[in-house]
C-alpha cells in the first residue's frame, strides 16, 4: 500500500566544539581553526504515521546555505511516495538545478535523502545495513579527533592510548605542515608509541605533486594503512599516479560532492582507497551508486566522518572498510554506538538507529516546516 510524505521539518543546528582544532589548511593560512560543526537535520512524517530522520553537515562555511537551499525546494517532496527515494532525489535536484548539481545543492538534498532511507528501514523494522544488504555486522574503526595539528606529540600519544583502551582499532593523525621535517618527526614518534597498531596520516590536500611524491616516499618506512589527501581533492590524475607508484595506499574522496567528481578518480586509473561521504556526495542514494562502481573497480572503501550513517553503508560494501570515529556528534543523539575489540558495531535498532536529543533541539538556531501535521 502506497504512502505519502505528509510533513517535513528542517532544523539548522550549530554544535560548538569543546576545543578548536587545526589541520594543515590552517597552518598554511587557507582556513581558520575549526570551532563548530553546522548541521542540517530533516525529519519526515508520512500519512501512515511513519517517521525518518537524516542529516548533512558543514565545517566552517556553508551550513546556513544548505538550510536555505533545502527550504527552497523541500515542498517538492511533500505528497510523494517516500519509497520512491531516487525519484524524489531527482525531483529535488532538478528543482534547484540552476545553482548546479553538486556542492551545497547536493549536500542540502542529502539530509532529506538520508531521512527517507532511515524511514524505509524503520518501516521494515530493520537496521539500514540489513535493509540494503549487509556483508558484516561490524567494521574496523579508527579515531581521528585526537590527531589534529594544534596538539603536541605528547597530547596525541595520550589521546591515542585512551582511544585504544576504549576499543578503537586504529589511529589517524594530521600532517601537511609547511615544515615537512616536523611532519616526519611526529609520524616517527607516533609510530614508535603505537607499535604495530594500524596507523594513518592525512595531509588535507596541502602538498603539490612534487612534495607529495617526496613525502610518500619518506612515509613508506612507517607501514601506514594509508596516506590521505596528499594532493588537491580535484587532482584525480595526481592521486591516480601516486596510487600506482607507492606501496602505501593513497586515500582520497571526502571533499568530492557528486558521483561525477568521484568518477574522475576511476577514469584516471586510481588504485587507492575511496572515501565518499554520504552527506557530501548528496546522500545515501548517490553514495550507493558510486560504491557499486568502486566495488566493480576493485577499490577499497573508507567513508569519511558521520559514522552514524557510514557504519551502515560500510557494512554493505563487499570488502571490509575502515570506519572513521569522531565523538563530536554524540550530544545530538540519545543513543551511543558500540565500539569494542577494534571494531564499530551496527546497531540492531531499526533505521539508522538514532533519535534526536534534547540538546540537539536546544542547539537549533532556525527551523522550517512543510506540509501538514
Amino acid at each position: 500500500m502506497s504512502d505519502r510524505i505528509r510533513h517535513l521539518t528542517l532544523s539548522h543546528v550549530v554544535l560548538p566544539l569543546e576545543t578548536p582544532v587545526s589541520d594543515a589548511k590552517v597552518l598554511t593560512g587557507r582556513q581558520k581553526p575549526l570551532t563548530e560543526t553546522v548541521l542540517l537535520f530533516v525529519e519526515v512524517l508520512t500519512e501512515q504515521g511513519h517517521e525518518g530522520m537524516g542529516f548533512s553537515y558543514s565545517k566552517r562555511a556553508g551550513g546556513r546555505a544548505q538550510f536555505a537551499h533545502l527550504a527552497e525546494v523541500a515542498d517538492v517532496a511533500v505528497g510523494q511516495d517516500p519509497s520512491d527515494i531516487d525519484r524524489i532525489y531527482q525531483s529535488l535536484l532538478w528543482a534547484g538545478a540552476s545553482v548546479g548539481r553538486s556542492g551545497v545543492a547536493t549536500q542540502a538534498i542529502a539530509a532529506l535523502d538520508v531521512a527517507l532511507w532511515d524511514l524505509k528501514a524503520r518501516r521494515a523494522g530493520l537496521p539500514l545495513a540489513k535493509l540494503i544488504g549487509a556483508h558484516r555486522d561490524s567494521c574496523p574503526v579508527y579515531n581521528t579527533s585526537g590527531g589534529f595539528l594544534q596538539a603536541s606529540v605528547e597530547e596525541i600519544e595520550e589521546k591515542a592510548t585512551a582511544s585504544l583502551a576504549s576499543g578503537i582499532g586504529g589511529i589517524k593523525i594530521k600532517v601537511g605542515q609547511p615544515d615537512w621535517k616536523t611532519d616526519l618527526n611526529r609520524v616517527a614518534s607516533l609510530r614508535e608509541h603505537l607499535g604495530e597498531t594500524p596507523f594513518m596520516v592525512d595531509a588535507n590536500q596541502q602538498w603539490d605533486r612534487a612534495r607529495a611524491r617526496r613525502m610518500c616516499r619518506e612515509l613508506e618506512a612507517f607501514d601506514l594503512v594509508w596516506i590521505e589527501e596528499p594532493l588537491d581533492a580535484w587532482d584525480a590524475v595526481g592521486h591516480a599516479d601516486l596510487s600506482r607508484t607507492f606501496d602505501t595506499p593513497i586515500a582520497t574522496g571526502e571533499m568530492l560532492t557528486s558521483v561525477n567528481e568521484h568518477m574522475a578518480l576511476l577514469d584516471a586509473g586510481y588504485r587507492g582507497i575511496v572515501q565518499p561521504d554520504a552527506p557530501r556526495i548528496g546522500g545515501i542514494t548517490p553514495f550507493l551508486r558510486f560504491a557499486t562502481l568502486a566495488a566493480h573497480a576493485g577499490l577499497a572503501l573508507a567513508p569519511h566522518y558521520a559514522m552514524e550513517i557510514h557504519l551502515h553503508l560500510a557494512a554493505t560494501y563487499p570488502t571490509e572498510p575502515w570506519v572513521e570515529h569522531f565523538e563530536w556528534l554524540n550530544p545530538l543523539f540519545n543513543e551511543r554506538i558500540e565500539i569494542r575489540d577494534g571494531r564499530i558495531w551496527v546497531p540492531d535498532r531499526p533505521g539508522l538507529g538514532f533519535t534526536l536529543s534534547d540538546q540537539m533541539r536546544a542547539l537549533t538556531k532556525e527551523s522550517a516546516e512543510f506540509g501538514t501535521r
